[in-house]
Order: C-alpha cells, then sequence, then structure tokens
C-alpha cells in the first residue's frame, strides 16, 4: 500500500496534521528552553540524556514534565 502525497489529502486532512505538527513542536520547544534554563541539581538524570528524550515525538515532552524535572 502507498502512502498518500500532501496534495491527495483533504483541506481538512491538511489542517489537523499542520495543528497537530505545530503543537507538538510548540510542545518540545517548550520542553527544550525549560531544560535549558534548569539547573543540573533540579533534573532527575543527565541533562543530555533528557535532551534527546524530548525529541521524542508528543511521548519525549509529555515524560520530561512528568518525570524529568525535580520540585
Amino acid at each position: 500500500m502507498a502512502g498518500k502525497r500532501w496534495a491527495d489529502l483533504t483541506p481538512r486532512q491538511q489542517t489537523g496534521i499542520l495543528v497537530l505538527g505545530s503543537i507538538q513542536l510548540s510542545l518540545a520547544a517548550t520542553a527544550w528552553v525549560d531544560l535549558a534554563r534548569r539547573p543540573a541539581a533540579e533534573v532527575n538524570g543527565r541533562k543530555a540524556i533528557w535532551a534527546l528524550v524530548i525529541a521524542i515525538n508528543w511521548i519525549g515532552p509529555f515524560s520530561w514534565f512528568r518525570w524529568g524535572r525535580r520540585r
């Protein structure tokens, strides 16, 4: 089964993909900024590893906000 091309999608599908992509990028950017500004003592684990984890779609940023930060 061949994948659909962008032009084959309906305008509604294109809009949905763009909205979800924008949300995901915003969430990742917010997590990276939070990681960069947070002192290492307030991070559960190594900052370099968390920077890589955040790059994982949806799961990474949510993981950072749930388990990566110390209170």
